[in-house]
């Protein structure tokens, strides 16, 4: 079970069909998990965001003890510090194992167990035995495309690697292999192979923007494909994970893309902001309250939206079953749906 997971071939091409149609889109899709732990505090320092970056090996430094290896009886993966005695990692690298051995970048090793994990969002929560780790600061919005982007981990074993690329997209899905994050993946092509699963995938200033979970290999024709769970979806599974030991996941069904005065000119609205409805998932609860592809949401649950993660974050915080007012900009016309939220279907 050495992580990241790849895609197989056949997915892989099916795979890189739909990337290249889902140019910066975002799926709203998400799912649900397991057992009840006790939660710690918060101590994560606050991102930085602006101001000169530090060179790459000041950045390395910054980062790396932050930095873990995961392993299981069966192979391993990597991990990162989230609060000081928390480790986040894939739930693909834990598999259904209740202890673990964590090893840390100064060399040292120490037993860890896992509090909880969610198959959906394919993320896992363990706790340390060793206290007092350097949690990474967090980015809680989306990276924009060309940002450095740097994965650490400890790819086939080889541990303390990291490897250096930028931000190639985000919203991205894979069919079959989603990761039931709310906001799509991170598409980056800083190399990640087996092993670095569960990794750090950090910013030019060193904040986490995104858990390392999947790659398509280069036997299915690709080069420098991997794909990161969002740091945005990752603060609100792992909290939910930490305080009740599961992770609700309310699902819309749609795709969406952020709203430009190209596309405007072309679907012909006056919303100088929204989300672009980009394709609505058959018998979806979008579906149902007679969303289509082309319309530009402007308002969700009752406040305006100024661009995807509007949508993102709010459907985050909404629950299955609960009725969410849309306003859509559609042509020259504005519609106004009830939006009936589903738990994403398994």
């Amino acid at each position: 079970m050495s992580g990241a997971r790849s895609v197989t071939p056949t997915r892989a091409r099916r795979a890189l069909f739909v990337l290249a149609s889902l140019v910066a889109a975002v799926g709203l899709l998400a799912g649900c998990s397991q057992a009840p732990s006790a939660p710690s505090a918060p101590a994560a320092p606050a991102p930085v965001t602006s101001g000169p970056t530090p060179a790459l090996p000041d950045l390395v430094a910054q980062v790396e003890p932050s930095v873990v290896t995961v392993r299981v009886p069966t192979g391993l993966g990597s991990g990162v510090v989230y609060r000081p005695d928390i480790i986040v990692t894939n739930q693909h690298v834990v598999g259904d194992a209740r202890e673990v051995s964590l090893q840390f970048a100064d060399g040292s090793s120490a037993p860890g167990q896992v509090l909880a994990a969610d198959r959906v969002s394919d993320l896992a929560v363990i706790r340390s035995a060793r206290g007092g780790l350097p949690p990474l600061p967090v980015r809680t919005d989306l990276p924009r495309q060309g940002e450095t982007a740097l994965a650490l981990g400890s790819p086939l074993g080889l541990e303390n690697t990291v490897t250096a690329g930028i931000v190639s997209a985000v919203g991205r899905e894979l069919p079959q292999q989603s990761s039931g994050s709310a906001a799509g993946l991170i598409q980056t092509d800083a190399p990640i192979s087996p092993g670095n699963s569960g990794g750090a995938l950090v910013d030019g200033h060193g904040n986490l923007i995104g858990i390392n979970e999947i790659y398509i290999p280069p036997g299915a024709g690709a080069v420098s494909l991997g794909f990161a769970i969002p740091s945005v979806t990752v603060v609100d599974a792992v909290d939910q994970l930490l305080s009740r030991g599961s992770v609700t996941h309310p699902y819309l069904g749609v795709s969406l893309t952020q709203l430009t005065d190209q596309v405007r000119d072309r679907l012909g609205v006056r919303a100088a902001t929204g989300a672009v409805v980009l394709d609505v998932a058959p018998g979806s609860p979008a579906q149902q309250a007679g969303l289509q592809a082309g319309d530009v949401i402007t308002a969700f649950a009752g406040a305006p939206v100024a661009s995807v993660q509007d949508v993102v974050s709010r459907l985050a915080r909404t629950t299955p079953g609960q009725q969410v007012p849309v306003v859509v900009a559609r042509g020259a016309t504005t519609v106004n749906p009830t939006v009936t939220v589903a738990e994403r279907p398994a």
